[in-house]
């Protein structure tokens, strides 16, 4: 890889590292989305799994075919000049091998960092996926940030007396196996967010959104990282729809007068 992917791979993992400044990401998810977020001062850019694969035309959950994720990891890296970390769901493959090659291809698009996630996945099969995925990296000779998500608390997959021991479980055996952060959605009070902090041995990093604690508090907590997953992708979504319904209806267009300037936009390319 060269120099400048070398510089952003270590850029990247840095953000990661100021115990009083969270890395905060508002997920994008194609090139405008992200060029808007770095234009308003993101030190980096994440995707969205669910926002990419809905502007493609799919449902979220590992339904986005390899090749269509990779044309939006492409333009959104070609787009902005920061570092760029991807949502590879359970990486777009059915086996460890499969993962090799996606982040190989994921690599040569030009991003940095991944996220990938157990899921229902046993997580004896994430922690060949995390070894995959650094393998591929290695080769690349990219300091590759994988961030390795746990979905117990988001999908109640053991029951809830059962699922901070088991995040934590799961989140030390995926930093043994390679991954250098771990993301937990799902939680959001602060003793549980306290207690994974506490527990899991690399940056946490929490989804927030309406009603989770505000970033300051979630520094205080230790937190490394904090993005708003679909979020962002939601609220737009929500507008068109708003926009939409007014027309239709009232025959009115109010909805749109908080839009973003049209010459604003186009010079962001």
């Amino acid at each position: 890889m060269n120099s400048t992917t070398t510089a952003a791979a270590t850029r990247f993992h840095s953000l990661h590292r100021n115990r009083h400044h969270p890395l905060v990401l508002a997920n994008a998810w194609d090139a405008a989305s992200a060029r808007l977020i770095e234009a308003a001062g993101a030190p980096a850019i994440a995707t969205t799994s669910a926002g990419v694969a809905w502007s493609l035309g799919y449902p979220d959950g590992n339904a986005l075919p390899l090749h269509e994720a990779l044309g939006a990891v492409t333009r959104i890296a070609a787009a902005v000049s920061v570092p760029v970390t991807v949502d590879i769901e359970g990486g777009y493959a059915d086996d460890p091998d499969g993962v090799e090659r996606t982040v190989d291809a994921v690599l040569g698009a030009g991003a940095v960092g991944i996220n990938i996630e157990d899921g229902v996945l046993p997580p004896s099969e994430l922690v060949d996926r995390i070894t995959a995925a650094r393998r591929a990296a290695e080769r690349a000779g990219v300091r590759l940030f994988v961030n390795a998500r746990t979905d117990v608390h988001l999908a109640g997959l053991v029951t809830p007396d059962r699922m901070l021991a088991e995040s934590i479980d799961r989140a030390n055996r995926y930093v043994d196996a390679g991954a250098d952060g771990v993301f937990v959605p799902g939680v959001g009070d602060v003793d549980t967010i306290r207690a994974l902090v506490e527990a899991v041995g690399a940056p946490l990093n929490v989804m927030a959104g309406p009603g989770s604690p505000i970033v300051s508090e979630l520094a205080a907590l230790g937190v490394a990282r904090v993005s708003l997953g679909s979020g962002v992708a939601q609220a737009a979504y929500a507008v068109a729809r708003q926009a939409a319904t007014e027309l239709l209806t009232a025959g009115t267009y109010d909805s749109t007068a908080q839009a973003v300037g049209y010459g604003e936009v186009n010079a962001l390319f």
